[in-house]
């Protein structure tokens, strides 16, 4: 298969059982680059097995790491994916029919959509889990990554075309390890709030819960995938509930800052 003067970039943290299948989704990238902040399993092994060279970098935060990874390419063109994400045939095939086009051109960057495998199986309705539009590929001199410690984005001016086949995400294998995740992002985004002096609203707090969970439920059309759509709506809803009062208890309470931060370090769930 030919290769395009592309780079895909991948950030790690103990992502052994899944490394592998997102590396080998993109055949045709020349370079393949883990960027790996401490693993303690296989994951180096692995991806170095699957023809990616790895580079350690203690964990800046999302933003910052996705940086990192950008300035270690040794190509201007880059294919973001997290190691639980992977490419589907048909997006493969039709990325090795647009890129040379692409490259030739003046674009930024390239939008391409999503699709969430849940529980074992794909979103069938959910409006972000199937179809969900997201700058991943694109030229590192026209986008730069916010700085954000979680939920970070892709900044670039000018219009990017997307592509029409999706790419795969296997979230989340079992809820346990959605409820960490969720333990973890809630205790990044605060510590931006943190830095932003953002007011404390707790009056809030019952309002953003209620409408988090029908926004989801409703509006994305959760409802429709059963119990599993109830179960993503209720989860954003408690993740928007539970930012917020963690968020009043750094403010009101500065020393569990530290105090959760060893905690979550000991369990192996910040670093």
């Amino acid at each position: 298969m030919p290769t395009f003067p592309l780079t895909l970039a991948v950030i790690t943290h103990n992502e052994a059982e899944s490394i592998a299948r997102c590396l080998d989704s993109v055949p045709f990238a020349a370079e393949k680059l883990v960027v790996d902040s401490g693993s303690d399993d296989d994951t180096v092994a692995i991806a170095q097995a699957h023809g990616a060279r790895v580079v350690h970098q203690d964990w800046l935060g999302f933003g910052a790491q996705r940086n990192f990874a950008s300035s270690q390419c040794r190509h201007d063109w880059i294919l973001v994916l997290d190691a639980d994400e992977y490419l589907s045939p048909e997006l493969a095939a039709e990325l090795q029919q647009r890129l040379p086009a692409l490259m030739a051109g003046a674009a930024p960057a390239m939008y391409l959509r999503r699709s969430t495998i849940y529980m074992g199986r794909p979103m069938r309705w959910y409006r972000p889990s199937v179809g969900e539009k997201l700058a991943r590929l694109y030229h590192r001199g026209r986008a730069r990554w916010s700085d954000a410690r979680v939920h970070e984005s892709l900044r670039f001016d000018g219009a990017a075309p997307t592509l029409r086949a999706p790419f795969n995400h296997a979230n989340n294998p079992a809820l346990p390890h959605k409820q960490l995740k969720v333990l973890r992002y809630a205790e990044l985004k605060c510590r931006d709030w943190l830095d932003q002096r953002k007011p404390v609203r707790m009056w809030q707090a019952p309002f953003v819960y209620a409408l988090a969970f029908l926004k989801d439920y409703l509006f994305r059309l959760a409802f429709l995938d059963g119990w599993r759509g109830f179960l993503i709506a209720q989860t954003a809803a408690s993740y928007a509930l539970y930012k917020r009062m963690r968020y009043y208890e750094m403010v009101n309470n500065p020393e569990s800052v530290a105090d959760a931060a060893d905690l979550l370090n000991k369990h192996h769930i910040d670093r």
